[in-house]
C-alpha cells in the first residue's frame, strides 16, 4: 500500500511538473513591442482594453491627469521579461483618460510600471531598441518605462 501511494504521488508530480510550465506559458501576455514608442496613447490603453488586459476604471489618477491601470486578474501581463504592477496613459482631450485635478502633462504618455530595478529594467529596454524613459518609482523593487510625445 505503501509503495502504491508513493508511486501515485511521483506520477501526480511528473504530471504537474509537465503541465504547469505550458500553463505559465500560456498566460503571460508580454507587450514589449507596444513600448516602442511608435504609438499613440489611445491606441495602447484602448489595445489594453480590448484585450481585457487592464481593468476598465483607472486604479488611480494623478493631479497631472495620468492614468495607473491594474492589470486585470489573470492578464499575465509582461513587459521586457518583468510582470508588470500599473499601465499608464494620458493624452489631452480623450475621453478615455480621467482628468486629475492640477495642471496636466504636457504632450502625451503612455507606459507601464514593472516589478524590478531600474538598471536590469533599462537593460532589457535597450537590448529591445526602446526609447522610452526608465525611472525607478521604488528603488530596486518598481520601475517605470514611459513613451512620451510632445
Amino acid at each position: 500500500m505503501r509503495i502504491r501511494t508513493m508511486r501515485f504521488f511521483q506520477a501526480l508530480a511528473v504530471c504537474a511538473a509537465a503541465t504547469l510550465p505550458g500553463i505559465a506559458v500560456a498566460q503571460t501576455h508580454a507587450i514589449d513591442d507596444a513600448l516602442g514608442c511608435d504609438q499613440q496613447p489611445h491606441a495602447f490603453i484602448s489595445g489594453l482594453l480590448d484585450d481585457r488586459s487592464i481593468d476598465a476604471k483607472p486604479m488611480r489618477v494623478e493631479s497631472n491627469s495620468v492614468n495607473a491601470f491594474r492589470p486585470a486578474a489573470g492578464s499575465g501581463l509582461m513587459a521586457f521579461g518583468f510582470r508588470v504592477y500599473a499601465v499608464l496613459g494620458y493624452a489631452p482631450d480623450d475621453d478615455l483618460f480621467k482628468a486629475g485635478n492640477g495642471r496636466p502633462v504636457d504632450g502625451t504618455l503612455y507606459g507601464v510600471v514593472v516589478s524590478g530595478p531600474k538598471e536590469a529594467v533599462e537593460s532589457r529596454v535597450r537590448e529591445a531598441g526602446s526609447s522610452a524613459t526608465v525611472r525607478s518609482v521604488v528603488p530596486l523593487v518598481l520601475t517605470a518605462v514611459v513613451c512620451r510625445q510632445p
